[in-house]
């Protein structure tokens, strides 16, 4: 059942994202011939104007299939004769609509398990906030002297601070209280053991649902960064066997758990995807943008073999992704 949830989340997420373009590519006037839900054979079939639309047997994603995509054609309404703000339009769609779909859930999660507020909820025991007298209620005022009002705000004044020791004001009934902090700077993390109150807001939720989401991005692109440095190895990458266990992990843990998985897959193919690389959808916008400087000198058949050549690498990533996932997530449970 995990792998069914895990391709009903994927194929879902997919066909937003296969949507995203169809919308794009029927607003600007090019022809598609194709918009499919799934791969492989045709299982339900309707033809209705110039597209037709499938349902195919396996739940692996889908497509949008327009004229003059990946090889020369002379209709007007085809993708290679559009403008380039026109194929850019169409290929940066289907991303933006993977990223609208994230933000929306990452609205959900904020609702669901409220934000975080600038107020102790409880206090860790022996923990550096337990010494120095922080109890349950109270109010964070400052650090330092520096005003905190939100969570956030208190976080990023106690990353600040470069002493082993900091001054922590709260507000206690009434009363602000100062208490000094003192943490082990060695371990190299600011964790004083507190966690705050939440707060269910709709308001706020639906506020910071797109700041949320593009803290996430923010992190990804790190990781794809120090993977291209070489800070990560490639055996860290995870792929469909890791998405399943991650599945799980996430229903084990709760609904929203799995809401919160969504949106950080939604997030992924938004970003992998615009990515300038051959198959991929920024490969192709890189590509129109060479070819509206080149003119002629890259053919629609040229670009298409770009392409498949783009596509057979990625998936023999993905194929040496899946074995080392198999590795790390399937061989343990039989060694167990």
């Amino acid at each position: 059942m995990t792998i069914v949830y895990a391709l009903l989340m994927i194929c879902v997420l997919i066909f937003f994202h296969e949507l995203g373009h169809f919308t794009a590519a029927k607003a600007v006037g090019v022809k598609v011939n194709e918009f499919a839900l799934g791969m492989g054979p045709k299982l339900l079939k309707f033809q209705k104007g110039e597209t037709l639309y499938s349902i195919r047997a396996l739940p692996i994603g889908g497509f949008c299939a327009m004229e003059g995509e990946d090889e020369e054609s002379e209709d007007p309404k085809a993708f290679n004769n559009k403008k380039l703000w026109q194929k850019a339009i169409i290929i940066i769609a289907g991303s933006f609509m993977n990223l609208i779909i994230a933000i929306l859930l990452i609205m959900v999660v904020n609702y669901s398990q409220g934000l975080p507020i600038a107020k102790v909820e409880s206090v860790l025991p022996d923990s550096p906030a337990a010494v120095a007298g922080v109890q349950n209620s109270d109010k964070l005022v400052s650090i330092n002297g520096v005003n905190v009002e939100s969570w956030e705000e208190f976080n990023e004044a106690k990353a600040n601070i470069n002493e082993d020791t900091f001054k922590l004001s709260v507000d206690r009934n009434g009363e602000i209280i100062d208490l000094d902090i003192s943490y082990d700077k060695s371990k190299n993390d600011k964790i004083i053991g507190i966690t705050p109150m939440r707060e269910k807001s709709l308001g706020k939720a639906i506020a910071k649902g797109p700041s949320k989401t593009f803290e996430m991005a923010g992190l990804m692109y790190k990781s794809l960064g120090q993977l291209v440095s070489g800070k990560v190895s490639v055996n860290e990458l995870s792929g469909p066997v890791g998405i399943v266990y991650m599945v799980k992990e996430s229903i084990n843990t709760g609904g929203i758990m799995t809401i919160y998985l969504m949106a950080l897959i939604s997030l992924n193919l938004a970003i992998i995807n615009m990515l300038p690389l051959p198959a991929l959808d920024g490969g192709r916008l890189v590509m129109s943008i060479i070819r509206r400087i080149t003119g002629k000198a890259i053919s629609d058949r040229a670009e298409g073999w770009i392409h498949a050549i783009g596509l057979l690498a990625l998936l023999g990533l993905t194929i040496y992704v899946t074995y080392n996932d198999i590795l790390k997530f399937i061989l343990p449970l039989f060694k167990g």
